[in-house]
């Protein structure tokens, strides 16, 4: 025997329905879906009218320019799944009032990328060696970025704004995808879709809205952001297991390296850090990159079984 579904949970699951409806993005087995739970159950449809009814207690003129439509009618649109303005009204009010609360952390270790689904239907590419907290509440979404990095691909919802805090500093969004590095000092922001605002704590009525394409380190003491070198393909060339190189030094490069692997490069030569390096390369091979600058620089290098060290240090010279 089937065990009967509780009241609670069956609002709980009406209420997702009608969030999902919202967004609009149904796939045509979704759709079937949701017409096979609203007849296994007369609860279970009588749970999603009321959900969708809640409409009538909006502002009527601004949220359906028309009449309100009778009960029957009502009960008619909420089988649809086109839904039609009544349907997106109630959605949104569902959302607001009923969406559930939830609260959720990840982490990654040294090395380890992440993808995961978020209860808003966000998602998260978490990078190497990071951590961070999801609240979700009725009226908004907030990550907190404990440490590390993780790019976001937020879904559009404009009465729960998506914040994403890393330190003092803020980055807002409702409907977009970036990336943000938390940093000593403040943090890096990538947007590659839509538009973002960013602020600091300590300054938090100067703001920044930045567009697609923006690669900027803000600071925490609440100064404007300022503009990184390199593209956010680069920026964020992490999320394919590769790093980009562009224009950093030896020395920055090691840094890089070191964030993926328990293997450490150790820059033993000052000279050799400063110099420039240009090329891509896989996060998880360090020693090819090694090879490379050994060869590059006539530099050598020596290896064991915890360290790369690249140049000879002075004393040996």
């Amino acid at each position: 025997m089937t065990e009967r579904k509780t009241a609670k949970a069956i609002h709980k699951e009406a209420a997702q329905w009608a969030a999902r409806v919202d967004r609009g993005d149904l796939t045509p087995q979704e759709a079937q879906a949701l017409d096979a739970w609203l007849a296994a159950d007369p609860r279970q449809r009588g749970a999603y009218v009321r959900a969708t009814a809640i409409w009538s207690t909006l502002d009527r003129a601004k949220a359906l320019a028309a009449p309100a439509p009778s009960s029957s009618a009502r009960e008619r649109w909420g089988w649809r799944l086109a839904g039609g303005a009544a349907a997106i009204a109630a959605a949104l009010l569902v959302a607001v009032q009923v969406f559930p609360r939830s609260s959720a952390a990840y982490e990654t270790v040294v090395g380890e990328l992440k993808h995961v689904a978020l209860a808003d239907g966000s998602s998260a590419d978490i990078n190497t060696n990071s951590a961070l907290t999801v609240s979700m509440t009725p009226r908004g979404r907030a990550v907190e970025l404990s440490r590390g990095e993780a790019w976001f691909k937020v879904a559009k919802n404009p009465s729960r704004p998506f914040v994403v805090s890393a330190g003092d500093i803020r980055v807002r969004a409702v409907g977009t995808a970036f990336a943000v590095r938390r940093m000593s000092g403040g943090a890096e922001v990538q947007i590659t879709e839509g538009v973002v605002e960013i602020w600091s704590a300590a300054a938090p009525g100067v703001r920044t809205r930045a567009p697609a394409g923006g690669r900027l380190y803000v600071p925490a003491s609440g100064e404007g952001p300022r503009s990184l070198a390199g593209g956010v393909d680069e920026g964020l060339a992490w999320r394919q297991g590769r790093l980009a190189l562009e224009g950093m030094s030896v020395a920055e490069a090691a840094v890089e390296f070191n964030r993926y692997n328990k293997r450490r490069i150790v820059v033993a030569d000052p000279a050799l850090g400063r110099k420039g390096l240009v090329g891509w390369f896989r996060t998880n091979q360090p020693e090819h990159f090694a090879e490379v600058v050994g060869q590059t620089f006539g530099a050598p290098v020596t290896t064991d079984a915890t360290t790369i060290r690249l140049g000879a240090p002075l004393h040996e010279r």
